[in-house]
């Protein structure tokens, strides 16, 4: 089975948490943490630095580390590095998305989250 690692960031603002929702591929309409693949000499946290530049035009600042998650899709299995994080500037442009929101830790689960992202939510939800 094909393997992927990647790193996500958990954006936070005051008691919100960012959700960016996919616009492309399987998973089109599917929300996520916005993040993506490392690249080779990368930190994790390098590379999520980079992506959130490249899918949201925002500087971000890694806190710290969440967690790993784990998860066999169908036709890959996911290692995804989950990176506490808050805005340091920019305007969270969406480049790659087709929409992004604002969510409290109530409504976390207004949104169809893909499968591997469900767990993350799971963790911060239990967060006093």
């Amino acid at each position: 089975m094909k393997r992927i690692e990647v790193v996500a960031a958990i954006i936070h603002k005051g008691d919100k948490i960012l959700a960016t929702q996919r616009g492309y591929g399987e998973w089109k309409d599917f929300w996520e943490f916005p993040g993506g693949k490392m690249e080779a000499g990368e930190t994790p946290e390098e590379a999520l630095r980079r992506e959130i530049w490249e899918e949201l035009e925002t500087r971000i600042v890694v806190e710290r580390f969440v967690k790993t998650i784990d998860w066999d899709y169908p036709a890959f299995h996911l290692t995804m590095h989950c990176y506490l994080c808050r805005v340091e500037s920019g305007c969270l442009k969406l480049k790659e998305h087709e929409a992004a929101r604002w969510l409290t830790k109530d409504d976390l689960d207004s949104v169809e989250w893909l499968p591997a992202d469900r767990d993350v939510v799971k963790e911060i939800s239990a967060y006093p």
